[in-house]
């Protein structure tokens, strides 16, 4: 998997890709991560790509120009298939206005060959560099100083699914908003020692009846959504009419 990066600071993603799950992911040739600043298409000897908005406002918004120029330098430089036809990113503009991600958009999104990822900066897009990407994600109802936090969020999150990465696929299906759990959160956790301060760790636990064990947490597993996200939990489990 590819992931394609329009962004004015790429040195952000250093650490990202580096570390970790993604810098395994990377040094192991599972995903690969390619840069673009729209700076190389700045106009003038500062190589500008904002200007003051139209009609007046606080702040500087990023020119349409500059970034579909970022956009299809990358598209012209992307790697071929084995069939010779160019693998060009999925674009998404990284935005507040954007659908919030999920867990299943995740999955969706990692069965693609390439993402192509807009990060922006200072008060947002031109409003056309809307109508060169296929969607916008944000991460949440908040706003951050751009849109680098938000892509490496994402690429850490696909990455993790790509095949091979993780060490013990199995522990996908058994994480907060999987799909194979229903979308639950995750069920209580434990470890050595088993009691710290006076608290113990559940007897199921401990038994060795796997059957038991599974029923408590998918017990847990219920209770604990209801209590904290009751609007992951279908009506009839949570025992409404």
């Amino acid at each position: 998997m590819r992931f394609d990066i329009v962004t004015l600071f790429p040195e952000m993603f250093e650490p990202v890709t580096a570390l970790g799950v993604v810098g395994r992911a990377v040094s192991e040739g599972h995903i690969a991560v390619r840069f673009k600043s729209p700076r190389q298409f700045g106009l003038g000897k500062h190589r500008s790509v904002d200007d003051t908005p139209y009609g007046g406002g606080a702040g500087m918004v990023m020119r349409v120009d500059c970034i579909v120029a970022a956009l299809e330098a990358l598209d012209a430089e992307a790697p071929c298939s084995e069939s010779g036809e160019a693998i060009v990113g999925h674009r998404i503009l990284l935005s507040p206005q954007g659908a919030p991600l999920d867990q299943r958009r995740v999955h969706d999104l990692m069965a693609r060959p390439a993402l192509t990822l807009v990060c922006g900066r200072y008060e947002g897009f031109d409003e056309r560099v809307r109508d060169h990407v296929a969607e916008e994600i944000s991460l949440g109802d908040f706003v951050l100083s751009g849109g680098e936090i938000a892509a490496a969020a994402l690429i850490d999150a696909c990455a993790r699914l790509h095949p091979g990465v993780l060490g013990n696929p199995a522990s996908l299906a058994e994480e907060s908003h999987s799909p194979a759990s229903d979308g639950l959160l995750e069920y209580p956790q434990y470890t050595r020692p088993v009691e710290f301060r006076g608290q113990r760790v559940p007897e199921v636990l401990q038994g060795g009846n796997h059957a038991r064990i599974a029923t408590w947490r998918r017990e847990q597993a219920l209770a604990r959504t209801v209590a904290r996200r009751p609007d992951l939990v279908p009506s009839e489990e949570r025992g409404e009419p």
